[in-house]
């Protein structure tokens, strides 16, 4: 199979604008396991997200996948469920026409090689784990069946079913193709890009926070809520945000810590593959950025901003390309972005690492 095309690409087009550019990026070796990867792991989650189907025939639908994915050969009936999703609110047209490609996809997955099918049917495994244990854990579709999780270890083990889990499959994936990484640390570089993952994710969190507690999520965990007397329903009035500032502000912290570890892990990738330091890079300094814009207004108003303006994204991918292929560039850019976005690293480094290191000048 061609490795120079990205597989269902005008779907992939139509699905993800963002990631299919990041995709573009990678190297032909990899290209079309990874965009395979997500084909598989995004017709799952439009499953999962479209309220219009019960949540029970949902999770149904979910174990049905990956059933299919697992055993390799069509099913019918599964295809023409799945086909017949409506357009809706949930379901974009692109979804609608990826839905009606399960077959497709299927074929791809058993034609890839060995090795590669196995490292997609890991990552796709814990991702729709998560989907799964997600539509258990929050038995509601809006504010009024409003759910939250109660513990921090519950955060992170959600962070790394829906995008740890993707920044290690990542990290394999491309160690086990790419030449030029094999004098990579590979135990250290595959945990940093876990942590990349997870600050991916919680910037995701802490974005979307108003938009999950009315679709009746609160990924904020009840016990650092009572720390500061309040419940996850108090989080739908704007007014609650002066009580809620503390907590923000950890979980704001801990994502930074993570995007620290996302530097790390870019520059720990050869020089002379720019254009996978750019596909991480990027998304790395756009999540800084969206912290930024997010912690400037209050977090709990839905009309709060809380996207970063397109011109601003324009222009931090050209300066995250000029800057790619030297490590003190791309090492300047992340503490310009830091300092634009009003989290600025000191002369120590700034904020700590879950180790309790602080990143300091990864250059010395």
């Amino acid at each position: 199979m061609s490795t120079e095309r990205l597989p269902l690409e005008s779907v992939l087009a139509q699905v993800s604008r963002s990631f299919y550019l990041s995709l573009r990026l990678l190297p032909g070796a990899t290209r079309h396991a990874v965009g395979l990867a997500y084909l598989l792991a995004r017709l799952a989650d439009t499953v999962a997200d479209t309220r219009a189907v019960p949540r029970a025939q949902r999770l149904e639908l979910l174990q049905a996948l990956l059933d299919a994915y697992r055993g390799g050969r069509p099913d019918p009936e599964l295809g023409q469920q799945l086909a017949s999703f409506p357009v809706t609110a949930d379901v974009t047209p692109g979804e609608q026409v990826l839905l009606g490609e399960l077959p497709t996809l299927q074929r791809l997955l058993a034609e890839e090689r060995a090795g590669d099918r196995g490292r997609i049917l890991a990552v796709i495994e814990t991702l729709l784990g998560g989907m799964q244990l997600d539509l258990e854990r929050f038995p509601g579709e809006f504010e009024g069946e409003l759910a939250s999780l109660e513990q921090q270890s519950e955060l992170h083990d959600y962070c790394y079913r829906v995008a740890g889990c993707v920044g290690e499959f990542w990290s394999w994936i491309h160690l086990d193709h790419l030449p030029s990484l094999r004098r990579v640390d590979a135990a250290s570089w595959v945990e940093d890009g876990v942590r990349l993952g997870h600050a991916l994710q919680l910037t995701n969190v802490l974005r979307d926070l108003p938009r999950d507690l009315r679709h009746g999520r609160c990924y904020l965990p009840r016990a650092d809520l009572e720390r500061v007397g309040l419940t996850p329903r108090a989080l739908l009035e704007p007014q609650s945000w002066g009580a809620l500032a503390p907590v923000y502000g950890e979980h704001l912290t801990r994502a930074l810590a993570h995007a620290d570890a996302g530097l790390r892990y870019v520059l720990a990738t050869p020089a002379r593959e720019p254009k996978l330091r750019l596909a991480g890079a990027l998304p790395l300094l756009l999540a800084v950025r969206t912290l930024g814009v997010v912690a400037q207004g209050n977090p709990l108003d839905p009309a709060s901003p809380r996207k970063v303006a397109r011109r601003t994204v324009y222009a931090l991918l050209g300066r995250t390309a000029l800057a790619a292929r030297e490590d003190r560039r791309l090492w300047g850019l992340y503490r310009r972005v830091r300092r634009e976005a009003g989290f600025p690293l000191g002369r120590g480094g700034g904020f700590p690492l879950a180790s309790g290191d602080a990143i300091g000048d990864p250059l010395g």
